[in-house]
């Protein structure tokens, strides 16, 4: 397989548009392009070895997963996020894992309980060995299941939607913890409320999970707005 000068791997004739599409969110993700970026699509065309109509395509599939924005006559840049929007889409997380962990409590099954165990220690073997990409995968599968096991597909395929601006939010704060494993062991607690089957208790163990992730990424947020509008002595 060869690549670029950018490092891209050359692409198949087949599915181009979602092929173009991954590997831009990885590249997103890693932090390639900066916010505020411009999305140049003849340069992007030219590193995939491609015409511009696939790159096109696969930027308004990633505009409508909240990752790039269009400008008239002006192309797509990467988007921006605000300290409102980060707190908005925190609490529509919230909404919806809180009302999953509601339905589920009182239906925990054997099985769905290995599941998650399994993937709390996927967490931990990747915060051991991993990237900082992969550690947020594994994360955000986590809490997907507990969507999935509600069994309500329409919840599920809302967070869907809404994961991609919680991947990409977090990424462009960096770490939120200095050491991953912590990461992945706060996530303990969910498990154990479940156990209970007390739907509060895992109303409350979702509050406090999600709710320290939310101070902390949006008082980061809030901080680099002041600090952005502070006229320079």
């Amino acid at each position: 397989m060869t690549t670029s000068p950018r490092g891209f791997a050359t692409i198949q004739q087949r599915d181009l548009v979602n092929q173009i599409a991954d590997m831009l969110t990885e590249a997103l993700l890693k932090g390639d392009f900066a916010p505020g970026a411009h999305m140049a699509e003849a340069q992007l065309a030219r590193d995939f070895g491609v015409s511009r109509a696939p790159v096109r395509e696969a930027a308004r599939l990633l505009e409508s997963r909240g990752m790039l924005v269009s400008q008239p006559r002006r192309g797509f840049f990467v988007r921006t996020f605000t300290a409102q929007e980060l707190d908005d889409v925190y609490e529509l997380r919230l909404c919806l894992e809180r009302h999953a962990a509601g339905q589920l409590a009182g239906r925990l099954t054997t099985e769905m309980e290995n599941g998650l165990q399994a993937q709390l220690e996927r967490m931990r073997q990747v915060a051991r060995e991993g990237t900082a990409l992969q550690q947020i995968e594994e994360d955000v599968a986590f809490h997907r299941r507990l969507c999935q096991f509600s069994g309500n597909q329409r919840l599920l395929k809302v967070y869907d939607e809404l994961c991609h601006e919680m991947r990409f939010s977090i990424l462009l704060v960096g770490q939120l913890y200095d050491d991953p494993l912590k990461v992945a062991d706060t996530h303990e607690p969910i498990i154990d409320a479940l156990r209970s089957r007390d739907p509060r208790a895992c109303e409350a163990a979702l509050d406090y999970h999600i709710g320290v992730a939310q101070q902390r990424v949006v008082a980061m947020f809030r901080a680099r707005e002041r600090d952005a509008s502070t006229p320079p002595d």
